[in-house]
């Protein structure tokens, strides 16, 4: 059958049915009940929020029987594990110019190209996503049910009118993102993280936990990753700052980077990664694998989730004391949030100096009790001054990270941990955001990271490695 009889059998089957539905009235089925808008709505116990009206789509009916006269065309060929993406989009594309001619709408010029653009984005991309994923100012894209898409350019969140058809096609594209990184998501497990091939990170929930429809969140990363020149004209750091944390990455000083959500601390992460030198080991630890080093001995791992009988889960601090035996120079963890920090700074204190982790918290000071908690969330019971001490010996520096509110992502302390003093853990500020200088008319914060005049103790050691620093770097001479 060619695609024309396959179109043309298609609409005879929409006739057929339409000329049932019409009988069925004739023969007395109950008919709609008609509501006199002029009477008020009876009073209800409880107020109930709809949702906003999406914008009407003129295409929509021609786009689903285009859409699915094509998916009968292709049938299994789109699954097929011979075919390439690239295989496939050059059928998709091909055949998609037979369906849409033998369609009887008449169609303009620019919505035969945008009837085009939607059905190869929907096929072969992330349906009404596509676009917004192609977009390089968009840094975060959030949907909140089917027909509530907002998106994040330049720290501020906007909606879009972007809307998927109903609650269905937005699972189908959850499942499609899913299901290549070999994660799944249900009822019975209703959260999930996941990775779009770029990178990008993932995050779904879907009822019955998320209450107004399935939602999902995607952090884009860009395909050419940020260096350190771009943090440095984003305002993130300065050229001083940059050179300190090339030369401790160097020293092979373990860093924490802390911060709030969406600060950019796995940007930041990055963007020091890349300081390690090329001949040593990495081992690159992630619940959703995002880092993108171009060192060349890199080994990536990721946890995993447990399967639908509940087995088989590996957890980052599996992953972190497995790479103990790997024989790595430098383990990285794209983030602790549970035991696994009693795991890591085992690490830190068994010889594997420069290693790098990041972790959620308010402050640098606030970073201490985090770990200090999530030691206890190991099951291990340890001493309150232990932990401290382990703490105080594993961390040489913390880069704290914070969101400002004019939506910039800025460092805003770099603090040394210089040892303890009874049951405290000491700390010293070597720069920290001057916040003291105001905003600008755009409501743009003017400051910036300033020296606060203390030497830190790892001068030394940093001489000893045989890395010179330029005077007055720290606000004074450093001989």
């Amino acid at each position: 059958m060619s695609l024309a009889d396959l179109v043309a059998a298609r609409q005879a089957r929409s006739a057929q049915a339409a000329a049932a539905a019409a009988q069925a009235v004739d023969r007395g089925a109950t008919q709609p009940e008609r509501v006199d808008v002029s009477k008020p709505a009876p009073s209800t116990p409880h107020a109930v929020t709809l949702p906003r009206s999406r914008p009407r789509d003129p295409l929509a009916a021609v786009k689903r029987k285009v859409h699915g006269a094509l998916l009968e065309a292709l049938g299994p060929a789109l699954q097929s594990a011979k075919l390439s993406e690239d295989d496939v989009a050059q059928q998709v594309k091909g055949l998609l110019q037979e369906v849409i001619d033998a369609e009887e709408t008449p169609l303009t010029a620019g919505e035969r190209a945008r009837l085009t653009s939607m059905i190869i984005d929907e096929v072969l991309g992330h349906g009404p996503l596509e676009p917004l994923l192609r977009d390089p100012d968009v840094t975060e894209i959030m949907v909140n049910g089917p027909d509530r898409i907002f998106v994040e350019r330049k720290g501020r969140i906007h909606t879009v009118d972007a809307v998927f058809a109903d609650e269905a096609h937005l699972r189908r594209v959850i499942d499609k993102i899913v299901s290549r990184v070999g994660r799944r998501v249900d009822e019975a497990s209703p959260l999930v993280d996941a990775r779009l091939p770029d990178g990008s990170r993932v995050n779904v929930v879907i009822p019955p936990v998320s209450l107004d429809g399935s939602t999902m969140s995607i952090r884009k990363f860009a395909t050419d990753p940020f260096g350190v020149d771009d943090l440095i004209a984003f305002g993130t750091m300065t050229p001083a700052v940059a050179e300190l944390l090339d030369a401790c990455v160097r020293a092979r000083l373990n860093v924490l980077i802390s911060g709030g959500t969406g600060s950019g601390k796995t940007t930041t992460l990055n963007v020091l990664s890349s300081f390690v030198p090329n001949d040593q080991r990495i081992v690159t630890i992630e619940d959703a694998a995002e880092l993108q080093l171009r060192q060349e001995h890199v080994i990536r791992l990721e946890s995993r989730p447990p399967n639908i009988e509940g087995k088989g889960q590996i957890t980052i601090r599996d992953l972190v004391r497995n790479a103990l035996r790997m024989r790595p120079d430098r383990i990285i963890v794209g983030e602790v949030r549970d035991g696994a920090a009693l795991d890591m700074l085992q690490a830190m204190n068994t010889g594997h100096d420069g290693s790098i982790t990041t972790l959620h918290s308010n402050s640098p000071r606030d970073s201490l009790a985090r770990i200090e908690t999530m030691v206890l969330m190991a099951g291990v019971d340890l001493p309150t001054r232990a932990i401290r001490e382990q703490t105080a010996s594993a961390i040489d520096l913390i880069v704290h990270q914070s969101r400002l509110r004019d939506g910039t992502r800025r460092i805003t302390h770099i603090t040394e941990v210089t040892g303890m003093e009874t049951d405290v853990i000491t700390l010293q500020d070597i720069f920290t955001f001057d916040f003291g200088a105001g905003v600008d008319d755009d409501g743009k914060y003017r400051g910036t990271l300033k020296a606060t005049g203390l030497r830190p103790q790892f001068a030394e050691k940093l001489r000893d490695e045989g890395i010179d620093l330029p005077g007055g770097l720290f606000g004074g001479d450093l001989r």
